[in-house]
């Protein structure tokens, strides 16, 4: 910083020892010379909401983990266009992915971007005070939890630097941390966003107090922590702050995943996009589009309701089959092609591995996005849902043997809405309907791959996948290389 800042004064003092010669002291004005860098910056209560603005943006980015979330587990397959279509998404699927791997990069990247950009903030958090400060402080503890909870479900051990910034070169001295001390800075993160939010956010979009309980009830899930994660899942849902979306008298549950469904008393917490602004495949973090949804939009489609895509991230028959016939949610998450052509004309190609299905609570609908409509499409991701709540608090109650029969209150609400019977098992029996509730009630949305690995299920669902290896991703060859043997590579890579 100090340099480039000193390299800076040197070219105005030379550029102004230019303009100034030949010129007369008539001429002369003495003006204040302005500069601006991350040192001098945080003098004002906009200031630090327009780096909290920033510490947000990144969340855009991670339509990547989503997509991968799903191609990794057993729910997709990757589809594209080809063999050779987007080669990371390929590997991932075949399970023979390796650190040279763009898309896991960007996982490492955009992930780690949004830590800086919350370092960034609780570096200066002293500088300047403001009535309201706590929440700005407590929204951007939340965004960093956030953002280290992907990293360490995707990679394990990963730098910490504590409430500073990472500098050029820490990557030689500062160490991956154990898993259980980036828990630790999770959990406090959490609870300090708990303690300074509101159920209610100044905006939509931004994080709340439900936002910070219900994702610190899944960080204690993750650890087998099933006493704390109850308490905490509870306490959302006794907040009466959030319902299943078309429980209500003026809602319909086929609307969850539609733009009138955004926001929604489902939504705890919610990643919002946008299609008014272009973007381009030279910068997609760019984009303020959901990326993820041109990428699983049908390949060459014509037809009414939604616009063409890429076809990746297809769902595979088995989980279409899953679903009982009069459970509501399958033709809402997944779309039988076939059937959809047959009753609407709607004509498409087959893509590489075509299934005969699309994710449909993603896929792109028709509206009109500014730009290339692959990249700008403005459906917000739902990142945690109310279902899911009830889904780990009931997932928490029953395998921490705490209370059985509100674990089967919590899976049956979900299942109610879905039309279905409620379940009665107990024990054993009943951590099966709530693993099978979960996938189906969650499916599309990235967590099944996650979901398979912490509870020790990976290696008989998913084909290809090695034990004591591909529980976690390789870190990305270029930091490995960065450290200069600093940081060991996860095993088996």
């Amino acid at each position: 910083m100090k340099l480039n800042k000193q390299n800076f004064k040197i070219v105005i003092i030379l550029l102004s020892m230019t303009s100034l010669m030949g010129c007369s002291d008539e001429y002369l004005e003495e003006t204040e010379e302005y500069t601006i860098d991350s040192e001098n910056y945080f003098n004002s209560e906009q200031d630090y909401i327009d780096a909290l603005i920033g510490a947000y943006d990144p969340l855009q980015s991670t339509y990547v983990n989503v997509l991968l979330g799903e191609i990794a587990s057993d729910n997709t397959v990757s589809g594209g266009e080809s063999a050779t279509d987007v080669i990371g998404f390929q590997q991932v699927d075949e399970m023979n992915h390796t650190p040279v791997n763009d898309n896991i990069d960007d996982v490492w990247d955009w992930n780690f971007a949004g830590v800086q950009r919350a370092n960034y903030i609780l570096e200066f958090r002293d500088k300047t005070d403001f009535e309201g400060k706590d929440r700005i402080i407590a929204e951007t503890r939340f965004l960093r939890a956030y953002f280290n909870f992907e990293l360490v479900k995707w990679f394990g051990p990963i730098p910490l630097s504590g409430d500073q910034r990472f500098q050029l070169g820490d990557e030689t001295s500062v160490p991956r941390s154990p898993v259980s001390e980036v828990y630790a800075q999770i959990e406090s993160d959490l609870q300090f966003a708990i303690d300074n939010m509101d159920y209610t956010a100044p905006q939509i979009g931004r994080a709340t107090k439900g936002s910070a309980q219900a994702l610190l009830g899944k960080v204690y899930l993750y650890q087998d922590n099933f006493q704390q994660a109850a308490d905490v899942l509870e306490d959302v849902i006794e907040s009466g702050q959030y319902h299943l979306y078309g429980t209500q008298a003026d809602e319909d549950y086929t609307n969850l995943f539609e733009q009138v469904g955004e926001n929604s008393a489902e939504s705890v917490f919610e990643i919002q996009y946008t299609g008014e602004e272009g973007a381009g495949f030279e910068c997609l973090q760019c984009s303020e589009g959901n990326v993820a949804v041109g990428f699983q939009g049908i390949r060459n489609y014509t037809g009414p309701v939604f616009e063409p895509g890429f076809s990746f991230n297809l769902p595979v028959e088995e989980v279409y089959n899953l679903f009982e016939e009069n459970d509501i949610r399958r033709d809402y998450s997944v779309l039988d092609i076939e059937a959809w052509a047959a009753e609407t004309g709607a004509t498409y190609v087959e893509g590489y591995k075509h299934t005969g299905y699309y994710n449909r609570k993603y896929l792109p609908r028709q509206n009109n996005n500014v730009g290339d409509a692959n990249l700008t499409q403005p459906n917000n991701y739902r990142a945690i849902r109310y279902a899911d709540v009830l889904l780990m608090a009931a997932e928490a109650l029953n395998r921490g043997g705490i209370n059985d029969q509100l674990a089967q209150n919590y899976l049956n609400m979900v299942r109610g809405r879905a039309g279905l019977e409620p379940v009665n098992a107990t024990g054993a029996s009943l951590t099966d309907a709530i693993y099978e509730d979960r996938r189906l009630e969650l499916v599309g949305e990235g967590h099944r791959f996650f979901d398979l690995v912490r509870t020790g299920r990976a290696a008989n669902a998913i084909e290809g996948f090695t034990p004591n290896k591909n529980e976690l991703f390789p870190i990305p060859l270029e930091e490995i290389e960065f450290s200069q043997g600093n940081w060991e590579q996860n095993p088996g890579y």
